[in-house]
């Protein structure tokens, strides 16, 4: 579906109401503006997120990694920069 909307000042676009209520947005909600190649894309926040999940999972799977990988190698960095930045070793570190 298509609609063509107006462009208020300060950049605000309103959207059709029957949008807002199908998708389950109201005032003050966050959304997402992605540039494409066709033009741009809005998208609520919390669609917008799981659609960054599922990438973040299809990059792991593509490595053989899980999530319990890249937590652990968050956590090495961590300990590393700690350590280097303010000579403070992390807490659980004995590993």
């Amino acid at each position: 579906m298509e609609r063509l909307t107006i462009l208020q000042a300060g950049g605000q676009v309103a959207l059709p109401e029957e949008w807002r209520e199908k998708y389950g947005l109201k005032q003050g909600d966050r959304v997402l503006v992605r540039e494409t190649p066709e033009g741009l894309l809005i998208s609520p926040q919390t669609t917008a997120l799981l659609g960054l999940l599922d990438e973040l999972g299809d990059d792991l799977r593509g490595q053989n990694l899980t999530l319990d990988d890249l937590l652990a190698e968050g956590r090495n960095l961590r300990s590393d920069l700690l350590l280097e930045q303010y000579g403070i070793e992390a807490a659980g570190d004995d590993d």
